[in-house]
């Protein structure tokens, strides 16, 4: 039987220096970009850094759309780590990880620089 030979790290060409990246790194913040590029997740991340901390509730009024589709687009988002979650009671809020959002522009900011 063949072995498979996995690619774990990814060097580019960045100017007059090298960027390695590891692929598993690249890998999560391609599914990340992937996340962002939707009118409604972007409309999300607006109103989040405007208000911090909101509910599925607060959220869906102010997107004017229904709760389940509030959901699902937070999902998307929980999972790509931009949105984290907190539990107070039987209410959940959504807030923006800012830590994450912090890797991405670096991370892109290392690519095209």
């Amino acid at each position: 039987m063949a072995k498979s030979t996995k690619i774990e790290l990814i060097e580019f060409n960045g100017g007059n220096e090298k960027i390695e990246v590891k692929f598993p790194e690249l890998r999560r913040m391609m599914l990340t970009a992937r996340a962002l590029e939707h009118d409604l997740r972007k409309k999300i991340i607006s109103i989040l850094s405007e208000d911090n901390r909101l509910t599925v509730t607060e959220l869906y009024l102010k997107l004017k759309v229904e709760q389940s589709v509030a959901s699902q687009h937070l999902a998307i988002l929980r999972k790509s780590g931009v949105v984290d979650y907190s539990r107070d009671g039987k209410f959940i809020y959504y807030s923006l990880n800012k830590l994450q959002i912090q890797r991405i522009a670096s991370f892109i900011d290392e690519l095209i620089h």
